[in-house]
């Protein structure tokens, strides 16, 4: 079954939402974010972020950085800035970006879940991420970031949430990249119901967020260890989405060097593993086991042939291996995607523009578009305990932090 746990929220107070949620600062190019914080004393950032501006700093990821966040984070609770949730809860939080709309819940998902494999993943996680996240979890207290976990939905749930819709948002605001967020506060009985509703639900799936899923397992298990009270640690913030709402895109790659071809040679070597056909106009893959490649000012298709595709097998039949085992490693010596230096991942979002002016400019010699996974491909790969290689799909949506903050030592 699928816990999910109510929960009272650290949140910002209705007339500052707009102004304290925000992306990760990672994605916030280095002139936006300095603009944002120097013109923003509300958001979010300042307490991702705490010794902005100063001259001295922590290390990076030091646990005196990590104790300046939670100091920080105090700071905007005491001041009003956020707010605590009187009784624990659940939240309903939709996403309107672009054509489309995304619904869910938003909850404690509980750690023993993830431990006893009821939480499905299919990526492997690096220890000193893991590590890292688990060190900063403990000194900060909070989760501001939910992990986003996927489920076959139901009628009950979906009727559910058509109720509480039906009541107007606790908040509703539009952020400058044209997305429009809001958040219900749900009542004691749509929480129950919920909560009910999702104990049918046999198993749920990591759609994003393995790391943190991670992270959260490893301090309940260090408290236990250690002999500590689990206290909220037993659950982690999470977003439940159905998943047919999802939105899943491929991550694309692009590469620095074309490790001693010419482009006619390399073309070669790519038209022995299917049809290669140069294109007219740029286009993304119409069709699985299709990649579109973009090399000295133009694109291709190539078709890999059938007896290259296993087709029973969950991860070497996906196109983001096919292309690792066939391409990347054999004729351009990259073994490792996680650690090598010649690759750099393009999400699904960005447009074709982004690959052909990245070669163009020089930095890079080609650029491979791979075909969007399905979610069944996504959950076959979980369901058989294995790994997808590394950045293979970029999933929407994408949740602001510091909306509904999860304290672990509650």
């Amino acid at each position: 079954m699928a816990l999910i746990r109510p929960f009272r929220a650290i949140r910002p107070q209705r007339d500052k939402v707009h102004l304290v949620a925000t992306r990760p600062y990672y994605s916030y190019k280095k002139n936006v974010l300095k603009a944002k914080m120097e013109d923003n004393p509300y958001t979010f950032l300042h307490i991702i972020n705490p010794e902005f501006n100063q001259k001295v700093s922590t290390k990076p990821n030091s646990k005196e950085r990590f104790k300046l966040v939670k100091s920080r984070f105090d700071s905007f609770l005491e001041s009003g800035v956020l707010t605590k949730e009187k009784q624990p809860t659940l939240y309903l939080y939709r996403q309107h970006k672009d054509k489309h709309v995304f619904t869910g819940v938003i909850g404690g998902a509980s750690v023993a879940e993830y431990q006893n494999g009821l939480i499905k993943k299919h990526e492997a996680t690096l220890t000193s991420r893991e590590e890292m996240f688990t060190s900063y979890l403990e000194e900060v207290g909070f989760n501001a970031e939910p992990v986003l976990l996927t489920y076959e939905g139901n009628d009950t749930i979906n009727s559910i949430i058509k109720a509480s819709t039906q009541e107007r948002p606790e908040y509703e605001f539009t952020t400058t990249d044209h997305i429009k967020h809001e958040v219900w506060v749900l009542s004691q009985e749509h929480s129950t119901q919920l909560q009910n509703a999702f104990e049918r639900i046999p198993c749920t799936y990591i759609a994003d967020g393995h790391h943190r899923c991670a992270s959260s397992a490893s301090l309940a298990k260090n408290r236990l260890n250690n002999g500590q009270a689990v206290l909220g640690a037993e659950n982690f913030l999470a977003y439940f989405v159905e998943e047919n709402n999802l939105s899943i895109l491929a991550f694309n790659r692009l590469i620095r060097s074309l490790a001693g071809y010419s482009k006619a040679t390399f073309l070669h070597a790519l038209a022995a593993l299917g049809n290669l056909e140069l294109l007219s106009e740029a286009r993304t893959p119409v069709q699985e086991h299709e990649i579109c490649i973009y090399i000295e000012n133009e694109w291709y298709s190539l078709r890999l042939v059938d007896y290259l595709i296993e087709v029973d097998h969950a991860v070497n039949s996906l196109d983001s291996q096919m292309l690792t085992e066939f391409i990347l490693k054999p004729l351009l010596g990259i073994e490792d995607l996680k650690t090598s230096d010649q690759v750099e991942f393009v999400p699904g979002n960005q447009e074709l523009s982004v690959i052909s002016s990245s070669v163009d400019s020089g930095k890079y010699a080609i650029g491979f578009v791979l075909y969007p996974l399905s979610i069944e491909q996504v959950k076959k790969v979980a369901d058989q305990q294995m790994n997808m290689p590394p950045k293979t799909t970029y999933v929407e949506p994408k949740l602001r932090s510091g909306l509904t903050n999860y304290d672990i030592n509650e």
